[in-house]
């Protein structure tokens, strides 16, 4: 038995730690699309396109870290970090990047040791990392950095691959690669004073006599290193977590400097998300700190590189730590200023809107993503959304032996940390609820088979056989509780409910497909840095008493999510509502023809484009001025009268004027409303939220 605080108690932290924003944060995720023997698999999967000209952030809801994007033709790559998942390096493309599709992965597997096959130890939370996505005369590069050894380089002629592999004979720390245009390569490296060097012509070394020291540790650089050249000019931009997370740039005017540095292009953006559970010191024994709505800038964008499109528009994709679920991919516009590239609006540098017109393109683009997530296990090979935790052990599981069956057969192993064979994919946010057929009856004394949420701590549930018969079982790192009943069945549905609001997951099982019994207690996931991953739902078998048992077959793999959408309620356009202010509990209302803070008032939602809207109460609008300043104001709307409609992480609307790129509010302290916000802050205590209801009577009117 591990120690741990209560499961009362950390419910009672998110509780004191939400007041203030509201009750979205406490929705609980509930059972839906059971994956029943006749029902179809759920398809429908969270899109950051909101199909008016708009998108929402992130860009993908599962775990994209330390994405580098470029530009070949007429299409944007992406790669990002998979560390010790097989395989890895996932390449991706788009026209408008916003709407991406799989192409491969740049390496099957990365078998370096032992402790690749998780033979005698293991690779979590290192592997391939922060890697440098580049093209130069017909061939695709990525550079990664491997902990302990040298770094990799994984080349291609179409993305699409075949990819091949060498090893370099440095190890370069978050290195980026930039291809000159008198054809020399310049890598740079390392955290805060960062390195420069000339790589040799086959790009495995570095030219003698060429590494030089960029920056004093003080000077403001971090790590994460994106390299450019822009119109003559070198640019280096970096994420540094000293003090409050963000990113910053340097400049020169030649590629060994001196450089001249702005200490943050992007800073302060987490979309008002609240801090969840961490790990409190290093376990075990495991305690959980509650949720942290004080925090400030814990969350914010950092590590990402710009790209300009054919239309001459500049775009930064970056990450942000969302708590469990991992550390997710933004799309931020980008605006220059006095020669430096700002993540956000002119009038709001710095900050990311959540929601944004998409990139303008010639053709629009289809909806598209990248992964299907439900799968039956009908083809061949397994889909690409799929990657097996360490190097797999070929031989140990198949496609073919049952088909339309995953079938896992137990290796040996002390715990499912050490379980060789489990498959993984990503968890998806914001509530997703993973569900899978198991058919244990074929396995053997000490094995145990079932679905977990891969974390640290992970938590499980399946089917357990031992000497007396089948158990099914949950158990929780945790507190290192076991709950065990007498399995009902040996062919089984296993669920996980799982809420990256409020970082509780609850599983449940079905003999039936139609009615699900929970079993154990709820199981809170954390942000943590072990696995340096979000939390990965995964299918897994081993054998506890050091010997190879039976098998497992795994069928229908069923991955439904509650809110797929960038916007969780959609925009009420033509209708009346009205609007209260969540942190000052104050409505949106008019005294005296113009707007006041007391009891709420009712406004038309005219659709202004693009997710956009104008809000109208009898003849006129409200209107926002650069200052800052709201009035209400007689005419048609103009962009002084238009806001993005943008809802936050939990839900709550916040309104951005197109006047000066602040949110609206009304100020707890004075009462006063104004615009005047650069966003949401996570405790809710800047009035920026707001909750709205239809009002009662007519539907309104307007466009």
């Amino acid at each position: 038995m591990m120690k741990t605080i209560s499961v009362e108690s950390l419910l009672k932290a998110v509780l004191i730690g939400s007041t203030a924003l509201g009750a979205s944060l406490l929705i609980a995720a509930t059972g839906a699309n059971a994956a029943g023997t006749s029902a179809a698999l759920s398809t429908e999967t969270w899109t950051a396109d909101n199909g008016d000209g708009s998108y929402t952030n992130p860009i993908f809801y599962d775990e994209f870290s330390d994405p580098d994007v470029i530009k070949v033709g007429d299409w944007f790559y992406l790669t990002g970090t998979t560390m010790h998942t097989m395989p890895g390096l996932p390449v991706l493309r788009s026209k408008d990047l916003v709407n991406w599709e799989f192409l491969s992965y740049a390496v099957d597997k990365l078998d370096l040791g032992p402790e690749y096959r998780l033979e005698g130890g293991n690779i979590y939370g290192r592997g391939i990392w922060a890697p440098s996505f580049r093209y130069h005369n017909g061939t695709f590069y990525i550079f990664s950095n491997v902990n302990g050894r040298m770094t990799q380089i994984f080349t291609a002629t179409d993305p699409r691959g075949p990819w091949t592999h060498r090893e370099m004979k440095r190890s370069l720390h978050d290195l980026s690669v930039l291809f000159d245009d008198d054809g020399k390569a310049y890598v740079v490296w390392d955290y805060q004073a960062m390195h420069i060097a000339q790589l040799t012509d086959d790009l495995t070394d570095i030219v003698p006599g060429t590494e030089k020291v960029l920056f004093d540790k003080e000077a403001g650089m971090g790590e994460g290193a994106h390299f450019y050249k822009f119109d003559g000019k070198y640019y280096i931009l970096s994420a540094n977590y000293a003090g409050q997370m963000r990113m910053s740039a340097a400049r020169a005017d030649s590629v060994y400097g001196p450089y001249e540095v702005n200490r943050s292009i992007s800073q302060g953006e987490d979309y008002g998300l609240v801090r969840g559970y961490r790990l409190n010191g290093k376990p075990p024994p495991f305690v959980l700190s509650p949720p942290d709505p004080s925090a400030r800038e814990s969350l914010s964008l950092h590590q990402g590189g710009i790209v300009q499109t054919d239309k001459g528009e500049w775009w930064g994709m970056s990450m942000m730590d969302s708590n469990s679920i991992g550390r997710l991919v933004n799309l931020s516009p980008v605006t220059w200023k006095d020669g430096w590239p700002y993540f956000g609006l002119p009038g709001n540098l710095g900050r990311t809107p959540r929601t944004w017109q998409k990139p303008r393109v010639d053709t629009p683009q289809p909806v598209k993503v990248p992964f299907e997530r439900s799968d039956s296990f009908a083809e061949s090979t397994l889909k690409p959304i799929w990657q097996w935790n360490h190097v797999p052990v070929d031989g140990q599981w198949s496609l073919a032996e049952r088909p339309g069956f995953l079938r896992l057969h137990t290796l040996p192993a002390k715990s499912f940390w050490e379980a060789r064979n489990s498959l993984t994919q990503r968890a998806i946010g914001p509530e997703s609820e993973p569900t899978v057929s198991l058919d244990g009856a074929h396995l053997q004394t000490g094995d145990t088979a079932g679905l977990a949420l891969l974390n640290y701590p992970y938590a499980w549930i399946g089917l357990e056989k031992t000497a007396e018969g089948l158990n099914l079982t949950v158990f929780d790192q945790t507190s290192g509780q076991y709950t065990r009943i007498k399995a009902p069945a040996a062919q089984i549905l296993l669920r996980a409910d799982c809420d990256f609001m409020t970082e509780k997951a609850r599983f449940s099982y079905s003999v039936d497909g139609k009615t699900f019994t929970p079993l154990g207690d709820p199981f809170t996931m954390v942000f943590q840095l072990t696995t340096f991953q979000g939390v990965r739902y995964a299918l897994f078998s081993f054998n506890d008493q050091g010997k190879a048992g039976g098998y497992a077959d795994f069928d229908r793999f069923d991955l439904y999510q509650k809110h797929p959408h960038g916007t969780m309620t959609p925009i009420p356009y033509k209708s009346r509502i009205q609007l209260t202010s969540l942190g000052s509990g104050k409505g949106l209302g008019v005294k005296d023809n113009a707007l006041a803070a007391g009891a709420p008032g009712e406004f038309d939602v005219l659709n202004m484009g693009t997710g956009r809207v104008a809000l109208q109460t009898g003849d006129r609008f409200v209107s926002v001025n650069g200052a800052g300043e709201v009035s209400l104001k007689k005419g048609p709307p103009g962009p002084g009268e238009t806001f993005q409609w943008i809802e936050t992480l939990t839900g709550e609307l916040t309104l951005m004027s197109l006047a000066n790129d602040r949110f609206l509010r009304i100020d707890p302290a004075t009462l006063q409303v104004i615009a005047d916000s650069a966003g949401p802050l996570p405790d809710g205590t800047d009035g920026v939220r707001f909750g709205w209801h239809k009002a009662s009577g007519n539907g309104g009117g307007g466009r």
